[in-house]
């Protein structure tokens, strides 16, 4: 069974950083897009980050400059590291998956795994 389990969420004050990991279980992801996307209640899903097979992130402009995508293959794992970050970046982050060797884009309709959600809160 294909899972991608999420963790490195929680509290933290503007300006500061946290690190979100996620590792798949049940494939391996080294050869698919991977990538993150968030969700603040009442306001629809919307894409992050995004990395290929090859390596190369996207990055909504949002989070240009502040966030970094990366991945593991050997640890099917892929991480954000996510630097200065602002109230606006809170939200429940979903690490997911698209089954192409290339990303299509931050579409939330691309994935077709997604793990369950880690909670990112940063206060002002």
């Amino acid at each position: 069974q294909v899972h991608l389990v999420e963790s490195g969420g929680g509290s933290v004050q503007a300006g500061g950083s946290l690190r979100l990991s996620c590792v798949a279980s049940g494939y391996t992801s080294k050869n698919n897009c991977m990538g993150w996307f968030r969700q603040v209640p009442g306001k629809m899903r919307e894409g992050v980050a995004i990395v290929d097979a090859l390596g190369d992130p996207t990055y909504a402009d949002s989070v240009k400059g502040r966030f970094t995508i990366s991945r593991d293959n050997p640890k099917n794992t892929v991480f954000l590291q996510m630097s200065s970050l602002k109230p606006e970046d809170t939200g429940m982050y979903y690490c997911a998956s698209e089954r192409r060797y290339s990303c299509t884009g931050l579409n939330r309709n691309n994935p077709d795994i997604w793990g369950q959600g880690t909670q990112v809160t940063v206060s002002s």
